[in-house]
């Protein structure tokens, strides 16, 4: 399957809150790094069509505007909703069908004010 995104960057202000944020939201493991004056958390990839990282450094500033990246949330996105508000997070818009039929979607703000979604087809 063919993909058009390759990676996405992730702003934070806080990268051990953002990291912690992720890895109770998804339920996984985030590598931190350190390079060259930035600091990642890099999401799990192997398998993975496109890498996320986490990303606190000069010029990147987290927020509610601009482009919303979908997660996937597995097959019911509730399980991963319900992680949001207790880890730091504001849930914008529950869980909404798509207007397709096609699955269900949810927006929040994370622990650094990105604004964010969870998509799945339950």
């Amino acid at each position: 399957m063919k993909s058009y995104i390759s990676m996405f960057e992730i702003p934070a202000t806080d990268i051990s809150r953002a990291i912690k944020f992720y890895q109770a939201l998804l339920d996984i493991k985030i590598e931190k790094m350190d390079v060259e004056g930035m600091q990642m958390g890099i999401l799990p990839y192997e398998g993975q069509m496109v890498t996320g990282v986490i990303i606190q450094a000069d010029g990147y500033k987290p927020s509610a505007d601009g482009v919303t990246i979908y997660l996937n949330a597995g097959e019911n996105l509730q399980v991963v909703l319900d992680r949001v508000e207790k880890n730091g997070g504001q849930i914008i818009l529950p869980k909404t069908a798509h207007a397709d039929e096609s699955g269900y979607f949810a927006i929040f703000l994370d622990s650094e004010g990105n604004k964010m979604a969870l998509n799945s087809p339950k």
